[in-house]
This record gives structure tokens, sequence and C-alpha cells, in this order.
């Protein structure tokens, strides 16, 4: 979709092998970090497993000013502080269609230890308790290597973001004006 952007969040934690900076999240020092939070720089912050995770406003901002909708994925104190900073946000909370695959994709991905993947899963399950906050539900259904192409959830999203994008208050009195006129 050429008018959607990622946001690229800042993390304190070490990059993971293939991640990139600036595309896969800015890496920061917990100085650089704690100093930019100090300033307002960030829309949310959040500390999760002794790391330190941000959504840079100038990021944000600029991508919005540029006339793009940008996606991200904060926590959930983090998707309702971006509400309130942007009133406008839409917010979607992702499910895994079973909790056990969430289990399963964390212990594949080998780079937790058996006790921050419970971590992760008990904030999972608390975070489970804030789903009436949100605008919409997306299940992210698992499914084997061959079918990935096409995932249930990416047209989903993609559905909701088109929609959004032709909600009435999106439009103002001129531009009906203008429709009317042409």
């Amino acid at each position: 979709m050429p008018r959607l952007r990622y946001s690229v969040s800042a993390t304190t934690r070490p990059p993971r092998p293939g991640e990139i900076e600036g595309e896969s999240y800015f890496f920061l020092t917990r100085d650089e970090f704690e100093r930019m939070a100090a300033n307002d720089e960030f829309l949310e912050t959040k500390e999760y497993n002794g790391n330190l995770y941000g959504t840079p406003r100038s990021f944000v901002e600029r991508q919005l000013s540029d006339g793009y909708d940008v996606i991200m994925k904060p926590e959930v104190n983090g998707a309702l502080a971006i509400q309130r900073a942007f009133g406008a946000a839409v917010l979607i909370f992702l499910l895994p269609d079973k909790f056990s695959y969430l289990h399963q994709r964390l212990a594949e991905r080998r780079t937790e230890t058996a006790q921050e993947i419970a971590g992760r899963l008990a904030i999972a399950y608390h975070e489970y308790e804030s789903i009436r906050y949100f605008d919409y539900v997306l299940i992210n259904e698992q499914a084997p290597p061959e079918q990935l192409e096409a995932l249930p959830a990416v047209d989903d999203l993609d559905a909701i973001v088109r929609a959004e994008r032709f909600r009435i208050h999106h439009y103002s009195d001129k531009d009906f004006r203008n429709l009317v006129e042409s």
C-alpha cells in the first residue's frame, strides 16, 4: 500500500541477527533513550525485559505530515497513549488464533530464555483484559509455510486501513463542495 508506512520504534536492546538500524529499530544506548524521554521525544515508552522501547514522536509526525498512514505495534498502554496524542488513531488488537501458538512462536525464535518467554506470555494474558479499549480485533492465524503468501490477517489489516480512509470525518465540507461543484 503506497500510502502506508511502518513506524520504527527505538530500543535499548541489542540488535538481533538481520535487524537493520533505522529500519528494524533505532538502537539507542540507555543514556540516549533516557535523554530523549526526558525531552518528551517519544509518544510512548515501556520497559520490557530490562530494555526500553519507545515510539519516536518526530518519526511519526513526519510520516503523517507527508500524507502517510502509519502502522505501529506498541503494547496496550502505549497504544492508548498514542490514541491520546492522536485522537484519530485507530487501535487494532492483534491476537494469535491460539495462545499456545504464541508460546510456540516465541520458543522457535530462540532469542529468549524460558523465563523471558513466560514473562512475555503473562504480559499477553494481562493485555488481553484491555481488548475493549480497541477499535478492531485482528486474529493472526498460524499458517503452514506453503500458505504464508495468503495470510488472512494481512488481508484483514488491509481491509481495516482501506475502510478507515473512507470515514466521513476525514473529509472537510470544502472537499464535498468541490466534488459537487465539479
